[in-house]
C-alpha cells in the first residue's frame, strides 16, 4: 500500500524529486547524472533509492522503456500492480485509475497456480491529443 508520509532518505527525496518534475519517464542513468553534483555518485545509490521508491508505490516503473514515473494517482492503492496508457505517437505516459481494473489486478490469480508477486501493463494506442492531429 502506498505510504505518503513515509520518510525518504537524502538520495531517495533526491530521485524522488527529480522524476516528480520530469515530464516524460527517466532512466536510471539519465537520474545519476542529474544528481551527482548532489552528491550521488554511483549508479547502485540510485537504483537502490529507485527500488525503494517503487516499493513503498511513490514511483512506477515503465518496463518496455526501462523508465521511471512518478505516481500520479492519488488513490494508487498497490505498487505491485500498474497499468499504463502509451500513446505510439507522442509516448505520453498516462496511469491507469480505474477502480474496477484495480480491484481485480490486487485480487488476480494466475491460471497456473504460480504465486504472482508483482505485475505491470502497458496499453498501446493513440492519445486524444494525436487523434486529433
Amino acid at each position: 500500500m502506498k505510504q505518503k508520509n513515509e520518510l525518504l532518505s537524502k538520495n531517495q527525496q533526491l530521485v524522488f524529486e527529480l522524476i516528480e518534475k520530469a515530464n516524460e519517464p527517466l532512466k536510471a542513468y539519465s537520474i545519476l547524472s542529474s544528481v551527482q553534483k548532489k552528491g550521488i555518485k554511483a549508479p547502485l545509490q540510485v537504483y537502490r533509492a529507485l527500488n525503494k521508491l517503487m516499493e513503498i508505490g511513490k514511483i512506477h516503473k515503465i518496463e518496455s522503456k526501462n523508465a521511471f514515473v512518478a505516481c500520479k494517482n492519488n488513490d494508487c492503492k498497490i505498487s505491485k500492480a500498474s497499468a499504463f496508457y502509451i500513446c505510439e505517437n507522442c509516448e505520453d505516459i498516462s496511469e491507469v485509475n480505474n477502480f474496477k481494473l484495480t480491484k481485480y489486478l490486487s485480487s488476480f490469480k494466475a491460471n497456473n497456480e504460480m504465486k504472482v508477486s508483482k505485475y505491470n501493463l502497458e496499453f498501446f494506442g493513440i492519445c486524444k491529443n494525436c487523434q486529433i492531429k
